[in-house]
């Protein structure tokens, strides 16, 4: 879309000085708040790129403070005129000069290399399966700037260093300077750990060695096996593998938590992980746990910053239990069916569904195109409720019925269990 000629030669003037984001902020507004959109438990917001020429193109942005990376899609890089080189793993191309939030633009000249997935062409406006955007707004970026991500009320709002004044609960955190990674000083079972913040994850992950010894401590902590609902992150392989669990308590730097899920993080990803966050942590806590909250990243002072904003218990594993890979046709294709008191949760075998198989809709509703949170809205409901899930197996097509189950319910009190 158009800008007018002061906005389109200022982005220019800008992107061509390559001034640093706090002094090109403050020249526009002290801070911009935009809407948001939460999608499976991720802030995503509208964001404008301008393009060679002195136009802009609107494209939807992903906050993502667990990751360091500028990721892109090869269709923005193709209209940003962008060099770009790949490898059998990925493309890379030089950053765009600036993003524009609002009325703020936001420097990306620090970064240096934009990350580019390896997808076909049909699928060149994917930046990750399941989701609906074209660039993340990463650690890396944020880490210069004061940011408050408004769960309740879906607003994104971030600003120059001192700009945003912060409410709620605060605690001191680590903030790795090279990625802008945030590690918060946390407790489990009187135990101190790091894990860190990351706003851009669906689910909470935990180290494998933290979790098998939770879970052999506590076998009364619900625990499940199989990615369903927000924990269906991307469609892995190992997905369908996955071990998750209900945490009765845990600190999170100023917060006490409870019945927080969390998924076994497997050792190589943790590794990886860990060698990113620049000191010793044992996981990350994702946005599910956080969505009551209005979460304040004081950067330049290490501080972040927990304001309550409404009290409700999300029924995140309220659904269907299939587990579901985004393809880059626009299809979820079923990647497996988790237990349910030791059942398979979904009819299995030729008359059920199948490894392999695609879903194509829920009662009557297309899923092609859809985003991995609006597929799991309607996947989810009230534990018993029936959803007609219309299958596609070898170009044929059949409807099934499965219920919605209560996974990973919460552990029942000592008088429960004595009547």
């Amino acid at each position: 879309m158009r800008t007018s000629a002061a906005l389109a030669a200022l982005l220019v003037l800008s992107a061509a000085s390559g001034s640093q984001n706090t002094t090109a902020s403050q020249a526009q507004a002290k801070f911009a708040t935009v809407p948001a959109t939460i999608d499976h438990n991720r802030i995503v917001i509208d964001v404008q790129i301008p393009l060679p020429g002195g136009s802009t193109e609107r494209v939807h942005a992903w906050i993502d403070s667990g990751n360091a990376d500028l990721e892109i899609s090869r269709r923005l890089a193709t209209l940003l005129a962008l060099n770009v080189s790949c490898n059998d793993k990925e493309c890379t191309s030089p950053p765009p000069p600036v993003m524009v939030i609002g009325e703020m633009m936001i420097s990306l000249t620090g970064v240096k290399v934009a990350h580019i997935p390896l997808r076909p062409v049909s699928a060149a406006s994917v930046l990750n399966g399941g989701m609906n955007v074209e660039i993340n707004l990463p650690a890396s970026v944020l880490q210069h700037n004061d940011v408050l991500v408004d769960f309740p009320g879906r607003k994104f709002t971030i600003g120059p260093p001192g700009t945003i004044h912060f409410q709620g609960a605060s605690g001191k955190v680590h903030v790795d300077p090279a990625t802008g990674l945030i590690q918060v000083p946390s407790q489990i079972e009187n135990k101190k750990y790091n894990l860190a913040l990351d706003l851009g994850a669906s689910i909470s992950f935990l180290a494998e060695d933290v979790f098998d010894k939770l879970a052999t401590a506590h076998p009364d902590w619900p625990h499940m096996t199989g990615a369903v609902g927000s924990a269906n992150m991307w469609g892995l392989d190992d997905e369908p593998k996955w071990k998750l669990i209900r945490i009765d308590r845990l600190q999170y730097g100023p917060l006490f938590l409870t019945n927080v899920a969390f998924v076994d993080f497997p050792k190589d990803r943790m590794e990886y992980f860990e060698k990113r966050a620049g000191i010793p942590t044992a996981g990350l806590l994702g946005s599910q746990a956080l969505l009551n909250y209005r979460v304040g990243l004081d950067y330049g002072h290490s501080m972040v910053y927990f304001d309550i904003g409404r009290m409700f218990n999300f029924p995140d594993f309220d659904v269907v239990g299939l587990i579901l890979r985004p393809e880059d046709d626009d299809q979820f294709s079923i990647l497996g069916v988790a237990d349910f008191e030791d059942k398979p949760s979904v009819l299995t075998g030729p008359n059920g569904v199948q490894p392999g198989d695609h879903l194509v809709a829920v009662d009557g509703i297309s899923v092609r195109g859809s985003t991995m949170g609006q597929i799991w809205k309607m996947l989810g409901g009230t534990p018993r409720q029936e959803r007609k899930l219309t299958i596609e197996r070898g170009g044929k097509q059949f409807v099934i019925a499965a219920n919605v189950k209560h996974f990973l319910a919460e552990a029942p009190d000592e008088d429960h269990k004595k009547r």
